[in-house]
C-alpha cells in the first residue's frame, strides 16, 4: 500500500511517514503543496492520499475535486486537525473517502488506512462538530464566484470602498453583495462570514 501524505507541517508529515513505513507492505511519501501533491500524482501511483486542507495551494472544495480528478481510483481522505461538518460531507458527495485527524494515535491509524485500502469509508465515531451558524437564517444555496472574491477581499482586511473600487462596482452593490454572503452562510456580519468561511475552507 503506497500512501502519500500531502501535509505541509512537515515534521508531523515526516514522522507519520517514518510510523506508517515500518508496517510491513506499506510505504509513504511526503508531498508540503498542493502542486507537490499534483506532480507526484502525475508521476507515481498511489493507493491513498492524506490530504491537509490548509497546506499551500488549497482553496477549499475546489482544490480538493482538482485532487480527485488527477488522480481517479486513488483513495483520497482528509487530514485535518479540524474540520467543519458540512464541509466533510460535501466533500464525500466529491467521492473523498472519509477523515483522519490530525490527533490520531499513530498506533491507530495503520488500521484506519487499511479498512479504507479495502474499501470503506472511514469517519471516527466522534464525528466533527457542525460549525456554530445560526441554523434559522442559513441556506443550502452556495457561494457564487463575485460572492467568494468580496469575502475574500474583506476577509484580507479591506473595507467596502476599497472592495468597491477593485471591483469597479458601487459601495452599495457590495453592501447588498455582503449581506447575500452572510445570509448564506448563517453569519451575523461580516466578520463572522469571514470566520466562517474559514472553518467551512471556502477562503
Amino acid at each position: 500500500m503506497n500512501v502519500l501524505i500531502a501535509d505541509d507541517h512537515e515534521l508531523l508529515a515526516e514522522a507519520v511517514a517514518q510510523s506508517l513505513s515500518r508496517n510491513e507492505g506499506l510505504s509513504a511519501v511526503v508531498a508540503t503543496s498542493l502542486a507537490g501533491t499534483m506532480d507526484e500524482l502525475s508521476s507515481n501511483e498511489y493507493d491513498i492520499v492524506l490530504l491537509d486542507l490548509r497546506m499551500p495551494g488549497m482553496m477549499g472544495l475546489s482544490s480538493v475535486e482538482s485532487v480527485l480528478k488527477r488522480a481517479p481510483g486513488v483513495n483520497v481522505v482528509l487530514f485535518s486537525g479540524q474540520i467543519d461538518r458540512r464541509f466533510l460531507d460535501d466533500a464525500v458527495k466529491l467521492g473523498v473517502k472519509g477523515y483522519i485527524p490530525k490527533s490520531m494515535p499513530l498506533k491507530s491509524l495503520d488500521v484506519s488506512l487499511r479498512l479504507i485500502y479495502s474499501g470503506q469509508t472511514f469517519i471516527p465515531h466522534h464525528q466533527p462538530q457542525e460549525s456554530q451558524l445560526n441554523a434559522s437564517n442559513l441556506t443550502s444555496e452556495p457561494l457564487v464566484e463575485r460572492e467568494l472574491f468580496v469575502l475574500r477581499l474583506a476577509a484580507d482586511g479591506m473595507i467596502n470602498k476599497e472592495i468597491a473600487r477593485d471591483l469597479g462596482i458601487s459601495e452599495a452593490q457590495v453592501k447588498m453583495i455582503m449581506r447575500q454572503v452572510c445570509q448564506k452562510l448563517g453569519a451575523r456580519n461580516r466578520a463572522h462570514a469571514c470566520v466562517v468561511s474559514r472553518e467551512r475552507m471556502l477562503i
